[in-house]
């Protein structure tokens, strides 16, 4: 019989290692209360969206913008990225933008009468042969993504439209689209113009500065619409951008935040992951993904690095210089709020808590989450204090719970919630915070909460949409399919469904120099414990998780990402 104080021992390391076994809160009760709890904040954030969308449909329909103040509206996409307002149409009435942007979110919430209805009022009245001056990037991700994404959703007949209403109108008129952003593209450098007239094509002293946003953030929308038409005119223009805009990279894999299209220059060369650069990084992993270019992934890797070489401190990224890696502005931007997101689909589920902690402490700290906020000082910055309804710390709080299940997420998702009705919500819709000091409002309510905010918010606490589905969402939260025709290879160990790789029969499991009862070997393989097996690849890359190795500091197996890259994932 084993002494007594053995067994006390060894009871108490079962307790400490396996908690949850005894927890019967956390095994029975949890889930029983989350579930409720998670029907009842998906009815308030679908009051939201209708309290937003009914409004828009009464004081602004069909023009593009609601002024929730005075229930009036703007026609506001020939304004978007415009700040100094140059160069505004005289005779320009509106495109029906929220209307667009609404589509997918819609459906999502099981809307498929109101998403039918508007998708054929949309083929029977939108024209784009109007006299408008756009940026091309805020066009494309708004329009041209809302529309090639409604057109796919349309056609799925799970949605159950009615049969023979829809004859691909949505489809016609983002092909329009398409051709009107070409002109754009015409420059010395194959990078496009930030500005087009969607009637008379590029203005006569245009200007040639853009973003780096706006020229490598094209290639999900103008390739889904090259893959639906059959037309590879509009994913070889973005490609090509992208290809030049990588090239123009520094010696450190950094790129800066604008350039000249014409000369290929760089203006402006201090950069980070938020304004003007974001969706690069973005849209490179994204596009892997939904296209399969093994091309965009090492572009990805090589940024991907960089960006945590030379931008993170701590949880925190700052700005540097692209040329020298040195610091230049040590401030957090709203924007940058989308990285944890990205970094839930790459695998690095530590670093991605990590930084969205400290997102989520700003925005509790406010009320909501400032536009700019200077971490060197701890002070809002002077002039940036307001916070436009935008949707991307909800957005990676949906990736985040997703990848965890952790119910934690879900309380942030009721601050975010509660936050945006307390301080936000007016009478004729939800408005924006022009100073989050007095939450004082502004009259505007633009697209993007009814496309992104609304939606992340939704699918956070009912993500029935995405059973049995593979989707990727655009960086304005438009739904795009991973379909194995649009690949254009892949693995032969790759399985479409839910991201995941099939395990190689062939492959046996690679043993330890522990499990053999031998000393670790003293060759090339820089083994660094007993229980430690190097990963199959130097680069770390796979395909399964059988070529991934040990941990040599935890002795945890690693496991191969859907990013096809190993590491200990399954820690956060």
């Amino acid at each position: 019989m084993l002494p007594r104080e053995f067994i006390v021992a060894w009871m108490f390391v079962f307790l400490v290692i396996f908690p949850n076994i005894f927890n019967p809160c956390t095994c029975q009760l949890e889930p029983r209360w989350a579930a409720k709890k998670r029907h009842v904040m998906r009815e308030k954030v679908r009051k939201m969206f209708y309290h937003a969308y009914d409004n828009y449909m009464t004081h602004a329909f069909p023009h593009d913008e609601l002024k929730p103040l005075t229930k009036s509206f703007t026609d506001s996409l020939s304004e978007l990225g415009n700040l100094r307002l140059e160069h505004l149409p005289q005779d320009y009435n509106g495109s029906a933008l929220t209307l667009i942007e609404s589509l997918s979110s819609l459906l999502i919430m099981g809307n498929s009468t109101e998403f039918e209805r508007a998708v054929l009022w949309l083929s029977q009245n939108i024209t784009f042969n109007v006299d408008a001056r756009v940026n091309l990037f805020e066009c494309n991700i708004r329009v041209l993504g809302g529309l090639v994404s409604a057109h796919i959703l349309a056609t799925d007949s799970t949605n159950r439209l009615v049969h023979g209403a829809y004859k691909n109108q949505l489809l016609i008129l983002a092909e329009d689209l398409g051709k009107r952003f070409l002109p754009a593209f015409n420059t010395p450098t194959g990078l496009p113009y930030a500005w087009i007239n969607l009637k008379y094509g590029v203005m006569v002293d245009e200007t040639t500065e853009t973003s780096t946003s706006g020229c490598g953030s094209l290639i999900l929308e103008m390739g889904a619409l090259s893959r639906l038409t059959g037309d590879p005119t509009y994913e070889y223009v973005a490609i090509r951008a992208l290809r030049k805009l990588w090239s123009m990279r520094s010696s450190l894999n950094l790129l800066g935040t604008t350039l000249d299209v014409v000369t290929g220059d760089w203006i402006e060369y201090s950069a980070g992951i938020g304004a003007g650069v974001d969706s690069f990084y973005e849209y490179l992993f994204k596009a892997h993904i939904l296209f399969g270019k093994e091309e965009f992934w090492r572009m990805f890797h090589s940024a991907y690095l960089a960006v945590q070489k030379y931008f993170r401190h701590g949880p925190w990224y700052h700005e540097a210089d692209m040329r020298t890696g040195k610091a230049t502005y040590w401030q957090l931007t709203s924007l940058q709020a989308f990285w944890p997101g990205l970094q839930v689909l790459v695998g690095d589920i530590a670093a991605a808590n990590s930084s969205h902690r400290e997102f989520f402490y700003v925005w509790e700290k406010f009320g909501v989450l400032p536009e700019r906020y200077l971490l060197d000082h701890q002070m809002l910055h002077p002039t940036e204090k307001y916070y436009p309804l935008r949707p991307e710390l909800a957005e990676s709080t949906f990736y985040l719970y997703q990848a965890t299940k952790d119910s934690w997420y879900l309380k942030v998702g009721e601050s975010i919630v509660n936050s945006l009705n307390l301080y936000t919500k007016v009478e004729g819709g939800f408005a924006s915070v022009k100073d989050v000091t007095t939450m004082q409002l502004e009259d505007h309510q633009h697209s993007f909460f009814l496309a992104e905010t609304c939606k992340y918010l939704y699918l956070l606490f009912d993500d029935s949409f995405l059973v049995d589905r593979n989707y990727i969402f655009t960086t304005e939260g438009h739904p795009l399919p991973v379909l194995r025709d649009w690949h254009d290879r892949l693995p032969e160990s790759y399985i479409s469904t839910n991201w995941s790789f099939a395990q190689s029969e062939k492959q046996g499991r690679r043993a330890s120099a522990m499990s053999l009862q031998v000393c670790p070997a003293n060759d090339n393989q820089q083994v660094e414990s007993a229980c430690h097996i190097t990963d199959t690849r130097a680069d770390h890359r796979c395909f399964t998780n059988e070529e991934c190795g040990v941990d040599s500091t935890t002795c945890r197996r690693r496991s191969c990402s859907m990013a096809g890259y190993c590491g200990l994932w399954l820690l956060v």
